[in-house]
């Protein structure tokens, strides 16, 4: 009897190793700071109830395909739990064991051809470490605008798809040939746009669909590639010392009993509910992309 190895796995434990490489450099981190008599910055004491409703509500919504950056970020300066400098910090720190676990979650309970998964995750990874300078010497405005447009005519397209108006998405769980190296070069540029604070949610969404694949695949796709850059990038704010140690925690603990609810939302959605989850978060994230693009217009000089 001949016996394969779920090529699944290999991710399980990669994922598994940087995520205890995190915790464990984590837990070092706090402990040095608080023999050292940090204090200050959201540093000392237990997480408040606030913080604990951030994690819970942030990574609900985070689960379904919303995103939680955008919302933790307005949720912690609306009562200034960290200064702003820390939160970026805190948030790829404390949303991390949430995102590792949806990541876990997806992969495991969604059907995504092996090498399908692979391939994109690996074109988001690079993307966010090769890419990043490129598109960082892009205006942030310009790109905002871009993308903005560019997703509320996705929404606009998913709604005559919806009443059978034009045809999207499909029930393939893979690509090949020319499709994947199309949705490689895709995932590759939507991996450079995170590293300057663009979601990829709602575009990995698009992009998936348009290329004839079932919109729910899009889940361990996404998940998958923003779990293996978190525990790296956290690690880089934790040698800066550059988050705030309660909020961090309260993103955590208060995100992973939220991500299980969700996750089972997600996970008995039939592809018309899923189709109409996808038209909701294009839309949201198209009216955040085009107020931060007036924003940084505006602040700029």
């Amino acid at each position: 009897m001949s016996y394969s190895l779920d090529p699944r796995v290999f991710l399980f434990i990669a994922l598994g190793l940087l995520t205890a490489g995190l915790l464990f450099a984590w837990y070092r981190a706090a402990t040095a700071a608080t023999r050292a008599g940090r204090t200050g910055d959201g540093w000392s004491g237990p997480p408040s109830f606030y913080e604990y409703a951030v994690g819970s509500v942030t990574n609900f919504f985070d689960t379904l395909g919303i995103g939680s950056f955008a919302p933790t970020t307005s949720l912690f300066k609306l009562k200034q739990v960290v200064p702003d400098e820390n939160i970026p910090g805190t948030m790829m720190i404390g949303h991390t064991p949430p995102v590792v676990i949806q990541a876990f979650i997806f992969i495991a309970i969604i059907s995504v051809d092996p090498v399908t998964l692979v391939t994109l995750l690996v074109a988001a990874v690079l993307g966010a470490w090769l890419g990043a300078g490129v598109v960082a010497k892009l205006p942030r405005y310009r790109i905002q605008v871009g993308m903005g447009i560019a997703l509320l005519i996705a929404a606009v397209t998913f709604i005559l798809a919806i009443f059978d108006i034009a045809a999207v998405g499909g029930e393939a769980t893979g690509l090949s040939g020319a499709n994947l190296v199309i949705a490689f070069g895709c995932l590759f540029v939507l991996g450079s746009l995170m590293t300057i604070g663009i979601g990829m949610y709602a575009p990995t969404m698009i992009v998936i669909s348009l290329m004839g694949m079932n919109p729910a695949v899009a889940f361990p796709i996404m998940m998958g590639a923003s779990a293996f850059l978190m525990p790296v990038a956290g690690l880089r704010f934790l040698k800066a010392g550059r988050y705030g140690l309660k909020a961090a925690l309260g993103l955590a603990i208060g995100g992973i009993p939220a991500v299980l609810i969700a996750a089972f939302i997600v996970g008995s959605m039939d592809v018309t509910i899923m189709r109409w989850l996808v038209v909701v978060v294009v839309l949201y994230a198209a009216i955040l992309m085009l107020r931060s693009a007036a924003q940084e217009r505006r602040a700029a000089p």
